[in-house]
């Protein structure tokens, strides 16, 4: 577990500024009037990879060794390096900040910032299995987690340098933007995690079957973000209005999984993971157009690092909510389908009995034993439809959070004309 811990952190170290680089990028190289469609090529890897993921990690796993999940990405990592070095550049004013005199770097608020997303991440990994706030061991973690983030708060807003600039958040349309991702990585990685795990304990699919009904919705992703990107440069729709029916979409996909049973067949599941690729297509390219429209475009880093943390904390917080709901309620249902197990109740003693004369060929003749095995595997079918109920609760309160955004979006600025940015 240490050896795992501490290569996991060297992962972090690297990988936690690519995507606000990438970002930042993308802004400075890209005219406002032709963000949508660069932002629409970058989305279509970023929004799919988590998607397409599982089936490819999946048919590793189950064909050769889960060791080749992470060799697979070596020659990768050596071809980015050789291209970044090729092909990118910084722009003019960073070249100019950095010739007179260079870049400040904030110790203090990195450090506070560090220690208070840390341990909030380790409240949110291991609460539900430490039992929350019943655990000293969560207490303590999320009080220096709550003592980390207030200071660091405190600390960034009175730097003139800060590493995380929280003024940007005065700015409506970025603070709506900032807060849209934050809900659409709850949304995306809760989601992303409770459907795979439903078919794999639940209907018993492998992990690649369980990939492979998430893949279909990638596709349907990586159709749709060029179109996304044509109609925000071309047509220049308003990202608002496309951001709208994306949650409007996502939110029927995830009411149609509250529809799910444990009688599903793979179509239905790869139906509603489809329709929700379809409505992601939507929110991505258009939230992060929207974000940048009325920011200096000195400011791009600081804003791309701020929206990027936005998502990953919406999925950590998404996850760990939806796990430790999926136990609880997972518990109350059992409870209450476990209050209508009676002799006297007709349905069970109809049930009783077909399973009673299912396995008498393989319990024989001893009618305690009989007995015993019918009530066990009935009392596993009720914990199987119980644990279905709350994956249907899960996916319906996720569709509630959507719908409930909706109207916020309204409050997005139109987009604005200004001048093209610098070119990387």
């Amino acid at each position: 577990l240490p050896m795992l811990v501490f290569f996991r952190v060297l992962q972090g170290i690297g990988g936690g500024g690519l995507q606000p680089s990438e970002q930042a990028i993308l802004v400075d190289t890209f005219p406002p009037h032709k963000r949508g469609m660069g932002m629409a090529v970058y989305g279509i890897a970023v929004v799919v990879a988590p998607i397409l993921g599982p089936t490819l990690g999946g048919w590793i796993t189950d064909n050769y060794s889960w060791r080749w999940v992470f060799f697979i990405n070596i020659p990768v990592g050596i071809l980015s390096l050789i291209l970044t070095s090729q092909l990118v550049e910084d722009p003019p004013y960073l070249k100019q900040k950095r010739s007179k005199g260079g870049f400040h770097i904030d110790y203090i608020g990195m450090g506070l910032i560090a220690l208070g997303l840390g341990t909030l991440q380790v409240v949110l990994d291991k609460g539900q299995r430490e039992d929350w706030f019943a655990s000293r061991f969560i207490i303590l973690f999320a009080g220096i987690a709550a003592v980390g983030l207030i200071a660091a708060v405190m600390w960034e807003w009175f730097n003139r340098e800060p590493m995380v600039d929280l003024h940007l958040l005065k700015e409506r349309n970025f603070a709506l933007a900032t807060f849209l991702m934050f809900v659409l990585g709850f949304v995306l990685y809760g989601s992303t995690m409770l459907l795979p795990l439903m078919l794999q304990t639940l209907m018993g699919y492998s992990a690649t079957d369980a990939g492979m009904a998430l893949s279909p919705g990638g596709m349907v992703t990586m159709a749709m973000m060029p179109l996304i990107g044509l109609s925000l440069t071309k047509a220049r729709i308003q990202p608002r209005m496309l951001v709208a029916i994306g949650l409007a979409a996502v939110s029927v996909s995830m009411f149609y999984m509250a529809h799910f049973s444990l009688n599903i067949d793979f179509r239905t599941a790869m139906t509603a993971r489809m329709i929700m690729g379809f409505g992601l297509a939507f929110l991505f390219v258009p939230i992060n157009t929207a974000a940048y429209y009325y920011l200096p475009r000195e400011k791009n880093n600081n804003a791309s690092g701020l929206i990027n943390l936005a998502r990953n904390l919406g999925g950590s917080f998404g996850i760990a909510l939806t796990t430790t709901l999926l136990a609880r309620w997972t518990q109350v249902h059992y409870h209450t389908l476990s209050a209508h197990i009676s002799p006297y109740n007709p349905v069970y003693q109809n049930a009783y009995q077909s399973t009673t004369r299912a396995i008498v060929p393989y319990a024989g003749g001893d009618p305690v034993t009989l007995a015993q095995q019918a009530q066990t595997l009935l009392a596993g079918q009720v914990q199987r439809q119980a644990h279905m109920l709350a994956f249907v609760d899960n996916y319906r309160l996720l569709g509630f959070i959507f719908l409930l955004v909706i109207p916020l979006v309204m409050l997005m600025k139109k987009g604005s004309g200004a001048a093209p940015a610098a070119a990387h």
